[in-house]
């Protein structure tokens, strides 16, 4: 399979980015994207080039690493996967494919395809954390009896692995999904109620404060979430808001 590549070159945060092509040849439709890519990145240091930077960790659709903008998608042109499980047999011999970071403003470009989201981390730590009794002999989380339908739910929820598609995806470079499921698989279960009200208000609150925009209920982040998180989750948020602010 021979391709052009359009990539996005850009030497630092600081540095002017560009559009630089690639012509690639013996690519195989087994191949991952991010194989693909490798492939790309010894050519370029077998001829003495600088290879083409990109996250990835991995390589199993878990830590979100990958993140990469093709073609005008987040994660490219399949669905419920992110970049590293995206394989080549989605695109064609002769195809031209454009690749380029997420952008949004709170994703501020490191290097060509890498960006910075440590603006998720610091929303998890405003108030990713549960209160658990550890003194003495802890009681066995099986003894809590939670409903099924909430345990479901929460598990949804924490399926989220941070990878900002939904973000890169919204038309406002919103983060509403991802918090709204980071709150969600807490507030869902008995263990996360105790700081539920803190923890609402200080997540939207660093939200905001990390220059993420607001929603609109487009529902791009849904499609393009790699783990079909659902938008159902937002309004799961906006209530735990909303009560929290009325506590308050």
């Amino acid at each position: 399979m021979k391709l052009t590549l359009q990539i996005w070159r850009q030497k630092n945060a600081k540095a002017a980015g560009k559009i630089v092509e690639y012509p690639i040849d013996g690519i195989e439709e087994d191949m991952s994207f991010l194989e693909m890519l490798d492939v790309l990145n010894e050519k370029l240091i077998n001829k003495g080039d600088e290879p083409v930077s990109f996250d990835h960790d991995c390589r199993e659709g878990i830590c979100g690493a990958c993140s990469l903008f093709i073609n005008g998608e987040a994660h490219g042109p399949d669905r419920g996967i992110p970049t590293c499980q995206l394989h080549m047999r989605m695109f064609k011999d002769g195809d031209v494919i454009f690749i380029e970071p997420f952008r949004a403003v709170a994703f501020p470009v490191i290097k060509d395809l890498v960006v910075d989201r440590s603006a998720f981390d610091r929303i998890q730590h405003a108030g990713g954390f549960v209160s658990v009794n550890t003194s003495g002999n802890p009681v066995d989380a099986n003894t809590i009896p939670i409903p099924k339908h909430d345990a479901d739910r929460a598990f949804d929820a924490a399926t989220c692995i941070g990878c900002g598609a939904c973000v890169a995806t919204c038309k406002n470079s919103s983060a509403m999904l991802f918090v709204a499921a980071k709150v969600s698989q807490f507030a869902l279960l008995p263990q996360g109620r105790v700081e539920a009200t803190d923890r609402v208000l200080n997540m939207v609150n660093q939200m905001d404060a990390e220059g993420f925009g607001n929603c609109t209920n487009t529902g791009a982040c849904e499609v393009e979430c790699p783990k079909g998180i659902s938008l159902d989750y937002i309004a799961q948020m906006n209530r735990e808001y909303l009560s929290a602010s009325l506590q308050g």
